[in-house]
């Protein structure tokens, strides 16, 4: 049983690359081209902040699901007790910072976090651009490794190749301006990165997995937005790309705000939705639902929170339009059993495990 699935796992995935090699790729280039524009467009032209929150959060997500799909499952993949316990850890990391900004300076903290993100930025963004800077570059760059010994520590190494010190360049640069002016616009390309490869480093393993943890920080949001001051408050004093910023022509209120996991969050469910559909060796269709839940999910935020002029947990309106599309049209098609069953780590096992049957029949 475990060699047929294999088989079907390796030749759905097969029929995937080949059909995402001559059809998805371009629209993949053109989501790439669409979000670099409408970051760069409020530099030279006025962009409605409820659009551009709307356009940005859903083309980051689209980028990072597909760049998600890879021709071997995740290695790791979160477990239903990292899912129930992430909500716990997020809300003590929470309120530490809350306390942080209230008993020591704003200034202090935040060149602390800025040293720190300057790091995590440069290997965002490099990760990031990686993927483009490997086509103009020849093939021993990008595969020929070398090898760093940490000095007096030698048995610390770093391997990395000839590309990824290219692709540093750029990642070292914004790094560097985010880190001097702190401009909007250096804070949001981090974001993106971050953003990005959050959804496409990060397995949920399954969709009870994902359930769990949207539904757990589905109440995360909603406590510590509608009851306690704590999240808006560290949100306005954390000076760190964990948000992306949009200009507005409203002086008392420069920017509107949407922050990274209202991003990540719903994005590495959705990729899991386009990873089901590539297991099957089928069309994205539960992909798209999800996806069109996930763009409904911030319409109606953008809604409400204008309506109010208060601020919105996201994952109030996000959540529940993610998992109710998904489950509606899955429901609807009959698959409902297959969708839970589906588990990334268990394929990743069962496929190690033909391997290695393949290779001592060899």
């Amino acid at each position: 049983m475990s060699s047929k699935w294999h088989n079907f796992s390796e030749k759905s995935r097969s029929v995937y690359f080949y059909c995402k090699a001559c059809c998805s790729l371009s629209l993949e280039r053109l989501a790439n081209v669409a979000l670099a524009g409408l970051s760069l467009a409020p530099m030279v032209v006025n962009v409605d902040p409820n659009l551009n929150v709307v356009l940005t959060a859903c083309l980051t997500v689209y980028v990072g699901c597909y760049r998600s799909v890879k021709p071997t499952p995740p290695s790791e993949t979160m477990s239903n007790e990292h899912a129930m316990r992430f909500p716990l850890v997020g809300s003590a990391m929470l309120l530490s910072l809350f306390l942080l900004f209230k008993f020591l300076s704003k200034d202090l903290v935040n060149a602390v976090l800025t040293c720190y993100f300057f790091v995590l930025g440069i290997a965002a963004f490099s990760a990031t651009l990686l993927p483009a800077i490997k086509r103009f570059l020849p093939n021993k760059w990008n595969e020929d490794l070398i090898v760093w010994h940490f000095p007096y520590f030698r048995s610390l190494e770093v391997e990395f190749t000839r590309s990824q010190i290219v692709a540093a360049i750029p990642g070292t640069l914004f790094c560097v301006w985010y880190a001097k002016q702190k401009h909007w616009l250096a804070n949001n390309v981090l974001g993106l990165a971050f953003s990005i490869q959050g959804i496409e480093m990060l397995s949920l393993g399954s969709f009870k997995t994902g359930a769990i943890l949207l539904a757990g920080l589905f109440v995360y949001d909603i406590f510590w937005v509608f009851f306690t001051p704590v999240m808006v408050s560290v949100a306005k004093s954390f000076d760190a790309p964990i948000k992306l910023l949009f200009p507005t022509a409203d002086l008392k209120r420069p920017f509107s705000m949407l922050g990274l996991g209202d991003i990540v969050i719903p994005g590495i469910f959705v990729a899991l939705a386009l990873r089901f559909d590539v297991s099957r060796g089928k069309e994205p269709q539960y992909f798209k639902s999800a996806f069109l839940g996930y763009a409904v999910g911030v319409v109606s935020t953008i809604i409400v929170m204008n309506w109010f002029q208060a601020a919105q947990p996201a994952l109030l309106y996000i959540v529940p339009a993610v998992i109710g599309c998904l489950a509606v049209h899955c429901i609807w098609n009959g698959d409902e059993k297959l969708l839970l069953e589906f588990d990334e780590s268990k394929t990743q096992s069962t496929e190690e495990v033909a391997a290695k049957e393949s290779k001592k029949v060899e």
